[in-house]
């Protein structure tokens, strides 16, 4: 038998939801929270991204391995092997996440895409976070391959590269949000892409090339790209005693930058998904 407050709660539980009034505006689901959106577009992302992973990363890690083999023939050791081999793994980073997230957010603005990720109920920097890392997550392989080959081809020790854990996410996170701001802020599909391919441009330049050997004002413009400073921290591990400040402050710089790019990235999809 059952007791009366059961009986009670189960009247209430039967009685029908009264209906809205009419031409009261009906209410909305709650917006969704920041970290489980974020993961859900990067789930989204990287499944999209998963069938390009194999030509994706041969492309950028031949490239860079290339380019070591290339200056075998003129640096022989010493800093400008080490800024070879760092700069060299750090462009399989530029590549990807600057250069190809360029791409894709100027092709998503330029086809309509963004109009998709505007209708759902998330906010704008999961969407741009989500790419970003998505697109980043396939770089760790190949810089890992790239500087393994470089340490083999210029002499230099294999202790250091515990720190690529670390130069990785927070040099890509600078690229990436500079890419996706290129992208979004590209008035033109093509320019996007041209915009993303100058930039890996630059960072191969001014971020393969010996400092020691570049005339001041490139030395200037080189430490005002982000992954000048991943490739600096990469590069002072190949020493025989690291200035580990100098280190930390190079990751830190890159840190600070990729909050200020992410920032920026997602500004330019407000911008761009409201137009």
């Amino acid at each position: 038998m059952t007791t009366a407050a059961e009986g009670a709660v189960r009247a209430v539980a039967a009685t029908p939801a009264a209906p809205p009034a009419a031409g009261a505006p009906a209410e909305l689901a709650p917006r969704a929270r920041f970290l489980p959106a974020l993961a859900a577009v990067y789930r989204a992302q990287l499944s999209r991204a998963r069938v390009a992973r194999i030509p994706l990363l041969f492309v950028a890690t031949f490239q860079s391995v290339g380019i070591m083999v290339l200056m075998r023939g003129v640096v022989d050791g010493g800093s400008e092997a080490r800024a070879v081999v760092a700069g060299s793994s750090v462009l399989v980073v530029a590549f990807v996440a600057l250069n190809l997230l360029a791409q894709y957010f100027g092709q998503l603005r330029a086809g309509g895409g963004l109009d998709h990720y505007a209708t759902l109920p998330v906010p704008p920097a999961s969407v741009v976070l989500g790419a970003a890392a998505a697109y980043a997550s396939f770089t760790l392989p190949g810089t890992l391959v790239t500087a393994v080959f470089g340490c083999v081809l210029f002499g230099l020790p294999l202790s250091g590269l515990w720190i690529l854990a670390a130069v990785v996410p927070l040099a890509g996170a600078a690229l990436a949000g500079l890419g996706a701001a290129l992208g979004l802020l590209a008035p033109r599909q093509e320019l996007a892409t041209l915009a993303g391919q100058l930039g890996m441009s630059a960072a191969l330049l001014l971020g393969v090339l010996p400092p020691e050997r570049m005339p001041g004002p490139i030395v200037w413009a080189r430490d005002l790209l982000p992954s000048t400073y991943g490739v600096e921290a990469f590069a002072r591990t190949f020493e025989a005693e690291p200035d580990w400040a100098a280190v930390l402050l190079d990751l830190g710089v890159c840190a600070a930058v990729g909050v200020l790019s992410l920032a920026v990235a997602t500004w330019a999809y407000r911008r761009a998904a409201v137009r």
